[in-house]
């Protein structure tokens, strides 16, 4: 299996998991509102932290990335913490494949201060789309 394709399958999911929980996904065991991507997300990254050899290395470029979300450079780098473990471990490489094989049809597409909502109604005569900082919601 071509490593670095599959290193570039996983950074979505993580990502995302990424995205919703920040470093708090490193803990995070449960939480039932999230999405199938980013349950995915955290369940491959479990998976890599299982690998004691890579564990602290990429704790700490989860740690960056979630400190400083859409940085392009630690992206990469997290990528290639993911790369590395692959590369060590063809155990980890069939797990990660299988895990990929249950992922949520269609594709995550989140740019930067992109937010994903999945499953979700919004009903009311007031919407308001926005970053999270312009959004001011009153009852009357």
């Amino acid at each position: 299996m071509d490593i670095v394709a599959l290193a570039g399958q996983v950074m979505p999911y993580i990502t995302a998991a990424i995205g919703a929980y920040g470093a708090a996904v490193l803990t995070r065991t449960q939480d039932l509102a999230a999405d199938e991507s980013v349950n995915l997300g955290r369940r491959l990254l479990r998976r890599f932290l299982k690998r004691e050899e890579s564990r602290d290395r990429i704790e700490s470029a989860v740690q960056d990335m979630a400190e400083t979300p859409g940085d392009e450079d630690l992206v990469a780098a997290l990528r290639g913490q993911l790369k590395k473990a692959l590369a060590a471990d063809p155990e980890l490489v069939k797990d990660v494949a299988e895990l990929l094989r249950t992922a949520p049809a269609g594709a995550i597409v989140a740019n930067d201060g992109s937010q994903i909502v999945s499953g979700s109604s919004i009903s009311g005569d007031n919407i308001q789309i926005g970053k999270a900082r312009d959004i001011d919601i009153r009852r009357r």
